[in-house]
């Protein structure tokens, strides 16, 4: 039980992290918040690193963000059995990897104000069903290239996780575990409670698109 509890505070440390506003001061200086410039979203993630601070800036934060979600879900799953609860890999996984994405949406770091959980939910579910990630990944991009909406393509790209894996389940036969396919559809009520701000924006017609150029 010991190992269990530190299972998962340290995969909320990892997630706290707080990867854009650490960037934001080390290209801006220390007094610089990207949660607090005016021409970005408010947000501590990614999207608004592409936006204030550049695109290879955004993709350093995004890949970082990920290996957030990815490391505690893949480390922790081989570390489990020490626990002796018996449990099987996925339940650490799961759980790991979903301490690790409230970290990085509350981190302990910066006054519990962290990003949406969009790339470190990512890189958790490349460690549960990288071929699903792939089919989300491609939701993702076409609806950004075609919308210039990140949340939307966010948003979108969570729904498909649970279909897909509904598919290769039932409809394909694959060996995916029952909690995975309850955790599938936690993730899109999680993604559309944070991204529900940007929802009421979508539906005014007032949210910002992506530009991939320094502001």
């Amino acid at each position: 039980m010991i190992y269990l509890i530190g299972m998962i505070v340290v995969s909320y440390l990892i997630g706290s992290i707080p990867t854009s506003i650490i960037a934001g001061k080390l290209l801006r200086g220390k007094e610089y918040d990207i949660r607090k410039d005016a021409k970005g979203s408010g947000n501590a993630g990614a999207t608004n690193v592409f936006r204030l601070l550049g695109w290879k800036t955004g993709v350093v934060v995004l890949l970082i963000d990920m290996l957030k979600g990815l490391i505690p879900t893949v480390w922790f799953a081989k570390l489990g059995a020490q626990t002796g609860l018996g449990w099987e890999t996925v339940n650490f996984q799961i759980l790991a990897g979903l301490s690790a994405v409230f970290g990085h949406i509350w981190t302990i770091f910066a006054g519990f104000k962290g990003g949406k959980g969009v790339g470190t939910g990512a890189g958790m579910v490349i460690g549960l069903a990288p071929l699903a990630v792939l089919i989300c990944l491609g939701v993702f991009v076409a609806t950004v290239a075609l919308s210039r909406f990140v949340s939307l393509g966010s948003i979108l790209a969570s729904l498909t996780l649970p279909v897909v894996l509904f598919v290769q389940r039932f409809a394909m036969g694959g060996n995916v575990p029952v909690q995975l396919l309850i955790f599938s559809l936690f993730i899109p009520a999680l993604i559309l409670y944070t991204h529900r701000s940007n929802l009421k924006r979508l539906l005014r017609g007032t949210e910002n698109k992506i530009q991939l150029r320094k502001s």
